[in-house]
């Protein structure tokens, strides 16, 4: 009798040489891989359907029906071909996006066919992009099948004889073994509320749908199972943490705080700020070790919330510190927090690869003794070498840039684990928030500070750069300052160095000495003569700035109202966003220019079009999760924390809201699943934990 972590060698039709294969290609090694291989489409010949009847489910399904009219309707570039669908219970849409002339040509209007795809569903009505499309005569004439699973393959596997068949065979044997009797996962209590189907059911009518309502209770169930599980584990973790870990308690707010409030403080706080500030001391205050994430967007004043956060750290007799991915931001948060402490008896130090050893020396000392409050630095802050008296906070700028273990190791300094405050200035959809931080609590500064206007986005192609070169000369002549940034890709490095050397060229052919001043800064450059080009742009002994993106997360100079970004269609939306926010730092009306070229890809399009349109970086970032997936989002360190199965957080974000409230809901009156009534969910629970199936390492 088969378990769930029997060998696929083992089942009827498999054998050796097809087991290792399905191992290298699919990662399916057990029973449970197999049983857990969910198809990604299905194809129903068999059944039609009344457009009356049509459900949200990825199953592809035929109707009969007539096109009673066309239309084509403009769009930015190009055309789109709209055909009005209906038969005797109601009306749809197919659409072409592709073919236009030819298939508008080729519809016969008022006579039956048969359309065969997938729907898409907007306010209750329902549209078919690109149907295959027969006249019912000829689809009398032709042969049908029934309704069956397609599964996701690859190039080796067809090579070698394993089909979609060969692979639903395998799956009607595991049924049969199996008898197709699964143990139930969930307690009957969230089954009743929310009207899920049976495990049993679920698993056999996502692998052979008896019908298209059973497909989609088979679908919600199971997306639901998954991520309700993935929560449990990431909310347990924070309540097991909040209990176990202990961290110092901040028990009073201070001179150094109440000064800095009262004195020092340039601007009024925002109503943002001032709520996540609250939650930071209620988080302190308690004897549990705070792990937040701080998410805001560019220039939502993150830094200052770090800063009063510090104080209070301070204010309780322990030193913080500050973490940032590159020497450019350390140095930044350096310079920007040493200026608002201007006149505080505050001991602030910079630490980075590029500090000389006797300098180091000092730091190290009055790390130990004390005397040093706050230490701003890079990776240099992890080394052993480097031994705090008593910290108290630790903050974590851009923290997607730092794996697990160098974040551990910032713990690892204390007897207490320090306090944490994780930062990032790239707004992650709530979603992926919930998914991969839902065992950091979350606070968002979601205002930007007053008198900040939006910076104005245009989108032009290179034929237009003499205008734009016109009108960067008309914002110099104002007194402002401009940026002109150029792609970095690691591959092609000596592709990047000729544009940006190509580009420079031209910049000063247009913008000659002495009348105009041009700062270059590359990756190539040594720190101390990108540092002499950046303070010269800082300074406004130069008016432009032509850099790679070492500048993305960069210098705030407030006198810098254009940012023109070269061949544009190269940066990622969230790349864009983080460079576009370089200006807009001061009171002027600010600028952002995409250059591209005309030869453009459809997801490029949509990401132009994103940024012209939007300055919102949540906005933003739920289209780039959209564009790309989660993985490439969260950055090279978290990239292997979304392998979902069947769930899709992007389009199953209402499931996931649901799942995680319910995971909340059985914690809180069960925090170890010990009652009766969650034995199915301990079961379940503490095999994924033995078999390290969900995410192990988040966070």
């Amino acid at each position: 009798m088969y378990n769930s972590q029997t060998a696929i060698t083992y089942l009827k039709g498999v054998g050796p040489s097809r087991a290792d294969l399905l191992k290298k290609e699919l990662r399916i090694r057990t029973v449970s891989d197999l049983l857990n291989f969910f198809p990604n489409r299905y194809i129903d010949r068999t059944q039609f359907f009344k457009i009356n009847q049509l459900q949200q489910n990825t199953a592809e399904i035929q109707i009969v029906g007539k096109v009673t009219s066309l239309k084509t309707v403009q769009q930015k570039r190009g055309s789109r071909l709209v055909a009005t669908f209906v038969d005797d219970t109601g009306t749809m849409e197919l659409i072409w996006f592709r073919g236009v002339k030819w298939i508008k040509d080729s519809i016969k209007i008022n006579t039956p066919y048969v359309i065969f795809g997938k729907t898409n569903s907007f306010n209750n009505s329902f549209s078919m992009p690109h149907p295959e499309m027969e006249l019912v005569n000829d689809y009398k004439k032709s042969l049908r099948t029934v309704m069956q699973p397609v599964y996701p393959s690859t190039e080796m596997l067809t090579n070698k004889g394993v089909s979609n068949r060969v692979i639903q065979k395998m799956m009607q044997s595991l049924f049969e073994e199996l008898n197709a009797n699964f143990v139930e996962t969930l307690s009957e209590e969230i089954i009743v509320k929310h009207s899920l189907i049976s495990k049993s059911d679920a698993l056999f009518n996502i692998h052979f749908p008896k019908s298209q309502e059973l497909l989609t209770k088979a679908q919600f169930r199971l997306k639901y199972e998954e991520l309700f599980f993935i929560q449990l584990r990431l909310i347990r973790k924070k309540l097991i943490r909040k209990s176990k870990i202990k961290g110092y308690p901040f028990d009073k707010v201070g001179d150094y705080f109440n000064t800095f409030y009262k004195n020092h403080l340039p601007f009024e706080l925002t109503n943002a700020q001032k709520r996540v500030l609250k939650e930071i001391r209620k988080d302190v205050a308690s004897n549990a070790q705070m792990n937040r994430l701080l998410q805001g967007d560019v220039g939502s004043g993150k830094t200052i919330v770090a800063l009063l956060s510090m104080l209070i750290s301070l204010d309780n007799g322990f030193q913080a510190a500050i973490m940032a991915p590159t020497e450019i931001l350390a140095t930044q948060h350096y310079n920007s927090i040493k200026e608002l402490l201007n006149g505080l008896d505050i001991n602030v130090k910079l630490l980075t690869g590029s500090v000389k050893a006797k300098d180091r020396r000092v730091i190290h000392e009055a790390l130990e003794d004390g005397s040093l409050h706050i230490l701003i630095g890079t990776h240099a802050l992890i080394e052993d070498k480097v031994k705090f008296k008593n910290l108290g906070l630790a903050i974590i700028d851009e923290q997607h840039r730092f794996g697990v273990e160098q974040r551990s190791k910032l713990w690892k300094k204390n007897d207490l684990p320090p306090h944490i405050l994780v930062m990032t200035a790239t707004p992650i959809p709530r979603t992926l928030a919930m998914s991969v931080y839902g065992d950091l609590d979350i606070s968002v500064i979601d205002e930007l500070p007053p008198g900040r206007k939006e910076i104005a986005t245009a989108h032009r192609y290179d034929s237009n750069r003499l205008s734009v070169f016109k009108f960067m000369k008309e914002e110099i002549a104002k007194g402002r300052q401009v940026y002109v940034v150029y792609p970095l890709i690691q591959e092609s490095e000596k592709m990047d160095y000729k544009d940006l050397m190509d580009g420079y060229e031209s910049i000063s052919r247009e913008f000659p000495m002495p009348k105009y001043q041009i700062s270059i800064v590359h990756g190539k450059m040594k720190p101390a003569d990108k540092e002499f080009e950046m303070n010269r742009f800082l300074k406004g002994e130069t008016q432009i700035m032509v850099a790679t993106t070492v500048i993305e997360v960069g210098v705030n100079i407030p006198n810098a109202s254009v940012m023109v970004i070269e061949s544009a269609e190269r940066f990622g939306l969230s790349q864009l966003h983080q460079l576009r926010g370089r200006v807009g730092r001061g009171a002027d009306q600010s600028y952002c220019v995409l250059m591209t070229s005309f030869k453009l890809s459809a997801d490029a399009k949509i990401r132009l079009e994103t940024m012209v349109t939007t300055s919102d970086g949540f906005e933003i970032a739920d289209v780039d999760l959209k564009l790309r997936g989660p993985g490439n989002i969260m950055g090279k360190q978290q990239s292997g924390v979304l392998n979902l199965k069947i769930a899709d957080i992007v389009r199953d974000g209402d499931i996931l809201t649901k799942a995680r409230a319910t995971a909340f809901d059985t914690l809180q009156s069960d925090p170890s699943l010990q009652n009766v009534e969650n034995s199915n969910i301990h079961r379940a629970y503490q095999k994924l934990n033995k078999n390290g199936e969900i995410w192990s390492n988040i966070s």
